[in-house]
């Protein structure tokens, strides 16, 4: 996210708008940033990478759960994300 360094989260939920993922720190809604994560397809590991934007974050047993809305993700992105839910 924008001002932090990298971090590592798992991924929980992806849809066609954006996705979920669990995260050791809390962060605000409305924060924005560059998210990157791994879709495997056709047996290949792809990298999605798109801007985001914190839509809610919620303390879960010992972590966040944190959802990202992607911003104005690019046309690449997109295909790979439908590709990969459908």
């Amino acid at each position: 996210m924008d001002g932090m360094p990298p971090q590592q989260g798992r991924t929980i939920d992806l849809c066609a708008t954006g996705l979920s993922l669990t995260f050791d720190h809390k962060l605000a809604v409305g924060h924005t940033g560059q998210v990157t994560f791994e879709l495997f397809l056709d047996g290949k590991g792809q990298l999605v990478s798109s801007r985001a934007k914190v839509t809610y974050c919620i303390f879960s047993g010992d972590h966040f759960k944190i959802g990202y809305q992607f911003v104005n993700p690019d046309a690449a992105t997109t295909s790979v994300v439908n590709k990969f839910i459908r």
